[in-house]
């Protein structure tokens, strides 16, 4: 090893001396069959006790249609705290959804737009996210506040001689890649590969490929998710 290498690896054991200790939080396991027995009653609970919600989603989507709907009873049960929103949550999303797996978890603040949107197994969605046509795929994980609205030209405005608001739109499913990661804060208008990071507070304008980590505004490709990082990655033998 060279002198520049062993300097680089003393200065980097120092700053680590002053870093406080890492807690490594185990990934979450099945359960016992008692544990699952008990989410399954859970979910019966969560059913019946939904089902105003339910009844009132059904009427007022004939008349306003399921848009409107979904958009005002998604943000009533949005403000329902802890265990029990989620449950309450997931029992409405999974009658008035396109799709959304008994294991996905939607947390408190979080609404929808579209019932075309698709929730898929062991999809994490943080708090305070407003998703519109998403397709979130399994192991998806937002963080809070994130924003996937139903594509990048929700809004015409080419036109000068009308205002914004009426010149239209269009609605396109933007999907979420299985097990890619979403920071807080970031923007969604186009499509996420499958295993990518997109760093907190990004904007994402253009489809990002399979396993990169990517960041900024507009978002753009950092490296390889996978990609060698650090001293050891190369440098002075």
């Amino acid at each position: 090893m060279g002198l520049a290498a062993k300097r680089r690896t003393t200065a980097n054991y120092i700053e680590n001396m002053n870093e406080p200790p890492a807690i490594h939080v185990p990934p979450s396991g099945e359960g016992s069959a008692l544990k699952r027995a008990a989410k399954r009653a859970a979910r019966l609970a969560a059913l019946v006790g939904v089902s105003p919600v339910l009844i009132s989603y059904w009427l007022n989507a004939a008349l306003l249609g399921r848009g409107r709907a979904l958009e005002s009873r998604s943000q009533l049960l949005s403000l329902w705290p802890g265990l029990t929103g989620q449950y309450l949550r997931r029992a409405f999303l999974q009658q008035v959804l396109a799709r959304c797996h008994p294991t996905a978890t939607v947390e408190f603040g979080t609404f929808f737009s579209q019932p075309g949107a698709m929730l898929d197994e062991n999809v994490y969605v943080g708090p305070r996210c407003i998703l519109g046509l998403v397709h979130l795929e399994r192991d998806v994980l937002l963080a809070a506040n994130v924003q996937i609205p139903s594509g990048g030209k929700t809004h015409y405005f080419d036109d000068p001689t009308k205002p914004i608001r009426e010149q239209g739109g269009e609605r396109k499913l933007v999907t979420v890649g299985a097990g890619a990661w979403v920071g807080t804060g970031a923007i969604i208008l186009a499509n996420v590969g499958k295993g990518t990071v997109v760093a907190a507070g990004s904007v994402v304008t253009k489809p990002l490929p399979d396993n990169v980590i990517a960041a900024g505004v507009p978002a753009k490709v950092i490296r390889d998710r996978f990609a060698p990082t650090g001293p050891s990655a190369g440098g002075e033998a």
